[in-house]
């Protein structure tokens, strides 16, 4: 049985991060105000028993496939395969064992960075070929956390990789994000069925609520009808991208109690969702959490990707390296 350690890092603008080789998951992220006064802004639970058995998505590594693949089951190369069954018919953050209930191996460590990785065996959870997944968590000269990552596969599969931290601007311990201000950089979503998988339709945010171009309020949005259905936001925007290398840029801007964090990607979209059913956990300061306490920004491909051809690929062959990036920056 491999051992759970904890490993914490800081950079010189204060930014503090915690993180444990389970699930490869953000215990904390500690953010210092202009008077240097450090808040965690992410939820969680006081002991490695409650990480373990509580929202095993809490501030995780989601693997093989972040979000729904629709009924379970996709094609490649004329070959289907079906993965177990988890959220209303269809397969949700990697099955029932995800990467979120990994203990991953720490590889790398400096100052101001460290690394992880798992070995995801063939047909684990119904996925084809045996993949090494390396994570490396650095904090960046200019206050940011930015995380890699990275795999290769022995034999052609699906992945779709992203970190599912929850965050609350206010400190991990306010009682909402209906206050929090956002603005993402995207002019379309994808449509979802009503087991919020897409349809394969990309539509415009022009006059709907999900038009979050400029900065808006949460709380005047978070009710419309659109979002009924899932309590809350649990939607992707398709992210406006100057082009198609794979850099870094700006996906969502989300400020609060005086604290402004930008998220960069090299990834096409972005999944936003408001922890509309997390409920009756007692969280790391003593705080009852209810939904709507955080907001999960989940950089990633899009939903169901390998069941819509005309969406980008999350096919990865042998010789291929999966590579993504995003930073979340504090100004």
């Amino acid at each position: 049985m491999k051992k759970i350690s904890t490993i914490t890092i800081t950079g010189t603008g204060g930014l503090q991060v915690s993180i444990t080789n389970y699930g490869a998951k953000i215990l904390s992220l500690l953010v210092p105000n202009r008077d240097g006064e450090k808040v965690d802004v992410l939820l969680g639970f006081s002991s490695m028993e409650e990480w373990q058995m509580l929202e095993p998505s809490f501030n995780a590594v989601i693997g093989r496939y972040a979000n729904r693949i629709k009924n379970g089951c996709f094609t490649i190369d004329g070959q289907t395969y079906q993965l177990p069954i988890n959220c209303a018919g269809n397969t949700l953050h990697g099955g029932l064992l995800g990467f979120q209930q990994q203990i991953w191996d720490v590889v790398g460590q400096s100052a101001y960075s460290v690394s992880l990785h798992y070995r995801s065996m063939d047909s684990e959870q119904g996925f084809p070929g045996t993949v090494d997944v390396y994570v490396t968590y650095q904090i960046t000269k200019d206050n940011a956390l930015r995380i890699t990552y990275e795999a290769k596969t022995s034999a052609p599969t699906v992945i779709n990789l992203t970190q599912h931290a929850y965050f609350n601007l206010e400190g991990e311990q306010a009682e909402s994000i209906r206050d929090h201000i956002l603005q993402i950089n995207a002019d379309a979503f994808t449509e979802m069925d009503d087991t919020n998988c897409p349809t394969g339709k990309i539509l415009s945010v022009e006059d709907t609520a999900m038009d979050f171009r400029q900065p808006t309020r949460i709380g005047d949005r978070i009710d419309h009808d659109c979002f009924a259905r899932t309590r809350g936001i649990d939607a992707n925007w398709v992210l406006h991208r100057p082009s198609s290398e794979q850099r870094l840029s700006l996906a969502a801007t989300l400020s609060a109690a005086g604290r402004t964090m930008q998220v960069f990607t090299t990834q096409p979209g972005l999944q936003v969702y408001t922890a509309n059913f997390v409920e009756n956990n007692i969280g790391k300061s003593g705080t009852m959490y209810h939904p709507q306490n955080a907001i999960c920004l989940e950089t990633q491909n899009y939903p169901d990707a390998p069941n819509h051809p005309s969406f980008p690929s999350a096919i990865l062959r042998p010789g291929e390296i999966y590579f993504s990036q995003t930073e979340y920056k504090f100004l």
